[in-house]
């Protein structure tokens, strides 16, 4: 399955305007949302295809949303990538634990960032 639609789940203004542009200028089609709560009532009003998360936001953190995605019977076929200024390698484990399929490290290189996206849609 081709990933066409996905959500930028991040509290700061110039990472989500940041990753939006990478993501329309390759041809992806971009919602946001600023929190976990704000991303769940997203994702089950209108499923993405692909989630990118932030870890550190105000609320329920970007691990704890990852891991209700997960869990969730109708949810859990949603890649998760999450994007994390945490770059330590236990919160890489921790965040593959909670079912994000990728972690990439703040600031997001684009290249990288659109090979993740790329071989997702390959594997789906």
């Amino acid at each position: 399955m081709a990933i066409q639609r996905i959500l930028i789940v991040d509290d700061s203004p110039t990472e989500r305007y940041y990753l939006t542009d990478i993501l329309v200028k390759n041809g992806y089609s971009v919602s946001t949302a600023e929190n976990g709560e704000e991303a769940l009532a997203k994702i089950k009003a209108d499923k993405p295809q692909l989630i990118l998360m932030d870890v550190v936001m105000p609320g329920a953190n970007g691990f704890q949303v990852t891991r209700a995605i997960s869990r969730d019977p109708d949810l859990q076929d949603v890649p998760v990538i999450i994007c994390s200024s945490k770059d330590q390698e236990t919160d890489r484990i921790w965040g593959l634990r909670q079912g994000a399929r990728e972690y990439l490290v703040k600031p997001v290189d684009a290249a990288e960032l659109l090979a993740k996206i790329a071989a997702l849609s390959a594997a789906g």
